[in-house]
């Protein structure tokens, strides 16, 4: 069920953020002298005004803004209301999602020695039988993502011990219970003190229970193969309706469309302040100083917040699904901005080299915009743990920034950006401490000057941001 909440062009004024008094706008002018302007006016300290917003709502939605949550919903009317103010043209794009709520996670290792093991729910888990099941453990080969890791009768009737990494978690299911799995555990390949939270991304990939365990613990069960463990899995489904947020600028040409998002919503664990508020002010605080600064022509910029990307990309793929060929073929580039900001971070570009053609153009334009603040970038793998995966998949240009989640910061990073090795990029990942005390603000600065010279430079000519510069 929906809420309703204050009408958007007061909510602002309630949370006391209201938008600054618009500059006189500039007259347009060619993609370098626009792109310079926005880099100059698009500020972290204009981002700090929105996830401050971000952190009040959170903070009167019960901790969280999670997708079909409270916290949502009055997070991307506190958007909306900025966009529509600053001129845009903005639509909800509503859609419905299975929404699960965990009502049992348990793990014992039984006989000598039992202990409780903390184990975490992956959502879309299939349901273990009423009070549990037991059986014995078997370690997967390699790290689960190929038929061959389960090879031979090893599996039957027992529980996968899987490592994170490489594939989805979908895949390693799969290839358990077609082995024969009656269960699977994944254990984390970083480490830390908490089990992960992780995602099957489709209700309908719940073919076998899936737990999620610490690299610790799931170093501890490997060691002790074949030992028989009680496990107890269990969620709840409902379906929810949730939406995305799509803001258009008027006057462009609609058959160049220059796309910019980030997911708005956060895991029900925390108020999701960099990830993925860091974006989405990067996103939101860029697209309000271009309406300030352009006055049409050009290309046509679509602004997105995505919705459900913590419960597999929902939003985004259901943005994309509902896109006609002719559609989009009109999409020039898609930018996406996800944990812009992470404490302990790194400077990550992802590596449009294997992605849909102009996409290593992109790539390149993003690291050459880093190297002209004197940063290095380290190139990453596109993967499909963001909302580039479906633009990708259907063959759209794509390039993006990331500053890293639950992975370890090497030595040789610590030496090029700074911060801790051995520690992860951001060590509140995905819980209650993902909070304002959680924002890197050298990186958060850094990439907000990418994102706006970015934009601003393809709004005259988004053809050159897939051409090599």
């Amino acid at each position: 069920m929906r809420t309703i909440i204050a009408p958007l062009a007061v909510l602002p004024l309630l949370l006391g953020l209201a938008p600054e008094t618009p500059r006189a706008a500039e007259a347009p002018g060619p993609g370098d002298h626009l792109a310079e302007v926005l880099a100059e006016r698009t500020t972290a300290e204009g981002a700090l005004r929105h996830l401050t917003a971000l952190q009040r709502i959170a903070d009167a939605s019960g901790g969280h803004r999670e997708a079909g949550s409270t916290g949502h919903e009055r997070s991307a009317r506190y958007a909306t209301a900025l966009l529509e103010a600053a001129g845009y043209r903005v639509s909800h794009q509503p859609f419905t999602f299975s929404h699960r709520e965990t009502t049992a996670e348990r793990l014992t290792l039984t006989g000598d020695g039992e202990r409780a093991v903390p184990v975490r729910a992956l959502t879309y888990t299939a349901n273990t039988p009423p009070g549990g099941l037991t059986a014995p453990l078997a370690v997967a080969g390699g790290e689960g993502c190929a038929p061959g890791d389960f090879a031979g009768d090893t599996y039957r009737g027992r529980i996968a011990l899987i490592a994170r990494g490489t594939c989805t978690f979908a895949e390693k299911a799969a290839h358990a219970a077609a082995a024969g799995a009656v269960a699977a555990l994944v254990h984390d390949n970083v480490p830390g003190d908490t089990p992960f939270t992780g995602s099957l991304s489709d209700p309908d990939a719940g073919v076998i229970p899936v737990g999620g365990l610490t690299l610790a613990d799931g170093r501890e069960l490997a060691a002790a193969d074949g030992a028989t463990v009680h496990l107890e899995l269990e969620q709840l489904a409902e379906e929810r309706e949730t939406f995305n947020v799509i803001a258009e600028s008027r006057g462009g040409d609609p058959d160049r469309v220059v796309m910019a998002g980030a997911h708005l919503d956060s895991v029900r664990e925390g108020p999701g302040i960099n990830d993925n508020g860091s974006g989405t002010a990067g996103v939101l605080e860029t697209a309000l100083r271009l309406a300030e600064h352009h006055r049409g022509g050009g290309a046509t910029v679509r602004f997105a917040l995505w919705s459900a990307e913590e419960w597999g990309l929902l939003g985004s793929r259901h943005y994309v699904a509902g896109l006609s060929g002719a559609e989009r073929d009109t999409i020039s580039v898609y930018l996406n901005f996800d944990m812009i900001a992470s404490p302990n971070h790194a400077l990550f570009v992802y590596d449009g080299s294997e992605g849909p053609a102009g996409s290593a153009a992109v790539t390149e334009h993003l690291v050459t915009s880093l190297a002209e603040q004197g940063l290095t970038a380290e190139l990453t793998p596109f993967g499909s743990r963001s909302d580039h995966a479906p633009f990708v998949e259907a063959g759209i240009a794509a390039g993006g920034l990331f500053t890293g989640a639950e992975g370890l910061k090497t030595e040789a990073q610590a030496r090029l950006w700074g911060g801790t090795a051995g520690e992860p990029y951001d060590p509140c990942y995905h819980s209650v401490c993902d909070d304002l005390g959680n924002i890197g603000h050298e990186a958060l600065a850094a990439n907000i000057r990418v994102i706006a010279r970015t934009v601003g430079r393809a709004v005259w000519h988004p053809e050159a941001l897939t051409t090599a510069p």
